[in-house]
């Protein structure tokens, strides 16, 4: 098991802004092993692209019109020579990706807390 990461304040936690969004396309990258671009729909805050590292274990079927967390607070981070606007949320499973799938539908867009 990972150690348990050093205490922050709550402040801290607040900053990150994790909202509920719905995957509208996601494809695999020319070149990439590992990446997958999603377009991901986030209701009033719109679309953003996202890209995810999460090739190995889901294929883009898996993903479209599925509702997922992110942090969509994160500065852009450029890879493959594409730009990611946030980042999905994954818990870690003895090295696998396992997503995080919403079990009820909300609206694009909602904040986690």
């Amino acid at each position: 098991m990972n150690e348990i990461k050093p205490l922050i304040k709550f402040d801290d936690f607040s900053k990150i802004d994790i909202r509920i969004g719905t995957v509208v396309s996601a494809e695999e990258i020319e070149g990439s092993e590992k990446l997958l671009k999603l377009i991901v729909d986030f209701g009033d805050i719109g679309q953003k692209q996202i890209l995810s590292g999460v090739k190995e274990w889901y294929s883009p079927d898996d993903l479209v019109e599925k509702q997922l967390p992110f942090i969509v607070n994160i500065e852009p981070r450029k890879m493959m020579g594409l730009e990611s606007q946030g980042m999905i949320l994954a818990a870690d499973s003895d090295g696998k990706a396992v997503l995080l799938f919403v079990g009820e539908s909300v609206e694009n867009g909602t904040l986690v807390r």
